[in-house]
């Protein structure tokens, strides 16, 4: 009880060769994870700085406004 067979040890070694071994497999895709992840966070802060804040207060007419114009013009003639 709680004796590993060989063949159980060989799975181990198997599994830890293919996440560890072989030229770094683990550590290039945590790299990538992580150069993604900044390109994300380096996306954002340019998003934040490309749109200036918006003013407060009046807004720029927009079409409604301008019919609503018209309509008063005419109406009031």
């Amino acid at each position: 009880m709680g004796g590993l067979s060989p063949i159980h040890w060989i799975i181990i070694i198997v599994v830890l060769l293919l996440i560890f071994g072989g030229g770094g497999k683990l550590s290039s895709m945590m790299g990538d994870a992580a150069k993604g992840v900044k390109a994300f966070k380096d996306g954002l802060k340019d998003e934040d700085k490309a749109d200036p804040p918006a003013k407060t207060g009046t807004l720029p007419p927009t079409e409604a406004d301008a019919d609503k114009s018209k309509t008063k013009s005419t109406s009031t003639t």
